[in-house]
């Protein structure tokens, strides 16, 4: 089954405290890379939230993002900060003596300062609370994951269509391949007369030879099985593979264009090379799939 690396997920939990809401972002990556966003008071569920991402993900660059909301007030604590309240006191103080203000500093004044009074939510079951997180996040994931075998699904249709045009193109070479010496030989004997003159007599053998050097030198026939070989593969690993490795799909596809690049370098035909040229493009283009696969 063929997945994509990019995606997007999104899964929700509420156990009646708390409504938590996860979100994951996948993109493209060589490795796994997954960093999450949430409040720091939630740290400690961190490695947690990571393990169960990788549970359904192996391979790309994924953020996921963590938020908490509607804490009741049973899961709140108000904490009262006595030394923020003492120095604005004391310095409040300081400006009436400096400036001679008038006014007192009184209670509510003082209570509604910044960070005098904060409510905090209370976390002291952090098993609890990590479950809750780890559903949450569990929940995204799938939905990810459901986002990347549809994608998946597209890119394998591609990537089959792309290599059954290949397979086309190859066949036309083939139909090819055993004109170009013979060409290369009327071609050959077409320039000596035009050298020597149509009344010299060439040894026919010599013509042979350099016929037969021509051929060795051109011929492409390890290289096209080669080729078809990779083809077959990238079907085979597509189409029945339960766990598509898209690292081995990568290195397939580069030694696809290496076959490719050898048979447009010793061909030495004008029609072989155009061939090679689309088929190099095609080859291209499922590279530049190939990246999105898991």
């Amino acid at each position: 089954m063929i997945k994509s690396m990019t995606g997007f997920g999104r899964g929700e939990f509420s156990d009646g405290k708390r409504t938590i809401i996860a979100e994951i972002r996948a993109v493209n990556h060589r490795y796994s890379d997954i960093t999450v966003k949430m409040p720091r008071r939630y740290s400690f569920a961190e490695d947690r939230i990571k393990n169960a991402v990788k549970e359904v993900v192996r391979r790309g660059k994924l953020e996921v993002s963590i938020i908490v909301e509607n804490i009741t007030e049973d899961d709140t604590n108000i904490r009262l900060n006595t030394m923020v309240a003492r120095q604005y006191f004391d310095n409040l103080n300081l400006l009436k003596e400096e400036f001679g203000l008038t006014g007192e500093v009184t209670l509510p004044f003082l209570a509604g300062l910044p960070d005098v009074m904060k409510a905090v939510p209370d976390v002291e079951d952090e098993e609890e609370i990590t479950k809750c997180l780890e559903t949450s996040v569990q929940s995204a994931a799938r939905h990810l994951d459901e986002m990347r075998i549809a994608e998946g699904e597209k890119l394998a249709e591609d990537l089959l269509a792309r290599g059954k045009h290949i397979r086309e193109l190859v066949d036309r070479i083939e139909d090819r391949a055993p004109r170009v010496v013979e060409v290369y030989t009327e071609k050959l004997k077409a320039r000596i007369k035009e050298l020597i003159g149509s009344s010299a007599t060439v040894p026919e053998d010599r013509i042979l030879l350099e016929a037969a050097i021509f051929a060795d030198k051109s011929n492409i026939t390890e290289e096209l099985v080669r080729l078809d070989s990779h083809i077959q593969q990238l079907h085979s690993i597509i189409s029945n593979s339960s766990q598509p490795d898209g690292k081995k799909l990568d290195f397939l596809v580069q030694e696809m264009n290496r076959e490719a690049n050898t048979i447009g370098s010793k061909a030495n035909d004008m029609e072989i090379t155009n061939v090679m040229l689309e088929i190099k493009s095609e080859i291209e283009k499922i590279r530049e799939q190939v990246q999105n696969i898991e």
